[in-house]
C-alpha cells in the first residue's frame, strides 16, 4: 500500500447513530462506516435488529445481518427504563448523524423524533427513511422495497406481454433509497460547515425509485401521454438492438443501439450466416429505422446467437467492439475476475464463524482503503465501551447491566 492510501477516511471523526433495521437504514450506516465514521447501532432488548432474523444463516448468525451491519458497534439499550432514556439523550447530543428507518411519527412517541433532538444538538443531521415519506396522503401507510417497485412503475415494465410481472429478486428500492441517503447525508453534513446547523432529511423508497426511470416519465410527460411504455419481453422496443438472448449453452445480453456498433454488428452478422445486405442496408443504419423494423432484426439476431456457444458469440462481439456479456449465475460472479480484481469481495475474521466473505461497497479512493474488516456487532457487544464514552462509571454501567437496561446477548 502506497504512502497515499494512508490517508484518513473522509468521514473519521464523524459519530452516526443507526437506529434502523432491516435494510434500506442499516445499509446507510455500513456505507458511513466504510467512509470513516463512527457508526453505533442501537438495537431493542431481546430479538434486536429483525435483520438478526432473516436468512441466510450460518449457525444462529444471519448473513443478511452480518453484511449490512459490518464496521458498527453495537449498542443495546431499554430506553423505556430512565436511564436507558438518559443514556440515549446523552448518545444523541454526541452524534453528528441519526439514522432511522420507522414508519413517520412513530420515533417522535419515544422522544426520539428530529424536533426533539434538535433542540439540544441543532447541529444533528437527522435522516428519515420510510415507504412514502412524512408527508403527503400515504405518509402513514406501512410499506417494503416490494410496495414502492409495484407503487413506482417500475415492476410494470419488466417481464413477458400479457404475463404478471416478474420479482426483481433485489432489493432496489431500499439500496436506491440508502444510497441517496448517504448523498444527502454527506452534503448535509458539509452545509452544516457553513451553517453550523443540521437538517431532516425525509428520504421515500417510493420517491427515490420514481426519480430512477430514466426514460419512462418523460416519455409520457412529452408526448402528452400518449406514450406508456409497457413489457417488452427480451428487448427495448426504442432501443434496438439491446436485450438478452438466448444461445445453445446459456444467455448473454447485447448493446448494439449505438449507430456505430450496430454497423459492425450486423456487418458480422452478414459475414457468418445472416441475410444478405443486413449489414448494408441502410434503414436500419440510424435508431429510428431501426425501432421502426425491429421485429425484422429480431427475426436475424435470434437465430444467429442460438446457432453458437455463449463463448463463441461473445469472442466474435468482443472482437469487434460491441458491447456483450454472459447472463452469470452467482457463482460465475464471484469467480470472474474482474470482480476479484476489484476487491469486490471482502473477508472477514468473524470470532465464531471464522472466515466469511461478503460482497463489499463500491467506494474506490485514492487515498484511503474502505474495505471494512470488521465484523458486524453481537446483540449489544459494545454497551460498556460506548456508555463509558459518555461519562458513565463503572458502578453505573454494572447496574445498567444487571437490570438489562443494556442488554447483551
Amino acid at each position: 500500500m502506497n504512502a497515499a492510501a494512508q490517508q484518513a477516511l473522509p468521514l473519521a471523526g464523524i459519530r452516526v447513530i443507526d437506529y434502523s433495521h432491516f435494510l434500506a437504514g442499516p445499509y446507510v450506516g455500513r456505507c458511513l462506516a466504510a467512509l470513516g465514521a463512527e457508526v453505533i447501532k442501537v438495537e431493542r432488548p431481546g430479538t434486536g435488529d429483525a435483520g438478526r432474523q432473516h436468512a441466510w444463516f450460518v449457525g444462529v448468525h444471519s448473513g443478511y445481518f452480518l453484511q449490512q451491519n459490518m464496521g458498527k458497534k453495537g449498542l443495546s439499550v431499554n430506553t423505556k427504563d430512565p436511564r436507558g432514556r438518559a443514556l440515549m439523550k446523552k448518545l444523541v447530543d454526541s452524534a453528528d448523524v441519526f439514522v432511522e428507518n420507522y414508519r413517520p411519527g412513530a420515533l417522535d412517541k419515544l422522544g426520539l423524533g428530529y424536533a426533539e433532538l434538535a433542540e439540544t444538538n441543532p447541529g444533528l443531521v437527522y435522516c428519515s427513511i420510510s415507504a412514502y415519506g412524512h408527508t403527503g396522503p400515504d405518509s402513514h401507510r406501512a410499506g417494503f422495497g416490494l410496495i414502492a417497485e409495484a407503487k413506482s412503475g417500475i415492476m410494470q415494465m419488466v417481464g413477458n406481454p400479457g404475463e404478471a410481472p416478474p420479482l426483481l429478486r433485489i432489493s432496489l428500492g431500499d439500496m436506491y433509497t440508502g444510497i441517496h441517503s448517504v448523498a444527502a447525508i454527506n452534503a448535509a453534513l458539509l452545509g452544516r460547515v457553513k451553517s453550523g446547523r443540521g437538517q431532516h432529511i425525509d428520504m421515500a423508497l417510493y420517491d427515490t425509485l420514481v426519480s430512477m426511470h430514466e426514460y419512462a416519465v418523460q416519455c409520457y410527460t412529452l408526448s402528452d401521454g400518449k406514450e406508456v411504455p409497457v413489457q417488452s419481453g427480451h428487448d427495448m422496443p426504442n432501443s434496438t438492438l439491446y436485450g438478452v438472448f438466448r444461445a445453445q449453452d446459456g444467455d448473454l445480453v447485447i448493446a448494439a443501439q449505438v449507430d456505430d456498433a450496430w454497423k459492425r454488428f450486423a456487418a458480422l452478422v452478414e459475414q457468418t450466416g445472416g441475410p444478405a445486405g443486413f449489414g448494408s442496408d441502410t434503414r436500419l443504419h440510424a435508431s429510428a429505422g431501426r425501432n421502426a423494423n425491429r421485429l425484422q432484426i429480431l427475426e436475424v439476431v435470434r437465430p444467429w446467437v442460438a446457432a453458437r456457444p455463449v463463448a463463441d458469440v461473445l469472442k466474435m462481439l468482443d472482437g469487434i467492439d460491441v458491447p456483450c456479456a454472459k447472463v452469470q449465475r452467482i457463482d460465475e460472479v464471484l469467480a470472474d475476475p474482474q470482480i476479484q480484481a476489484r476487491g469486490m469481495v471482502v473477508e472477514q475474521d468473524h470470532p465464531v464463524l471464522g472466515k466469511i466473505r461478503l460482497p463489499n461497497l463500491p467506494f474506490r479512493m485514492s487515498g484511503c482503503n474502505t474495505s471494512i474488516m470488521q465484523v458486524a456487532p453481537e446483540l449489544g457487544e459494545h454497551n460498556a465501551e460506548i456508555a463509558a464514552s459518555l461519562g458513565f462509571d463503572a458502578a453505573q454501567i454494572a447496574d445498567m447491566q444487571a437490570d438489562d437496561v443494556l442488554f447483551s446477548a
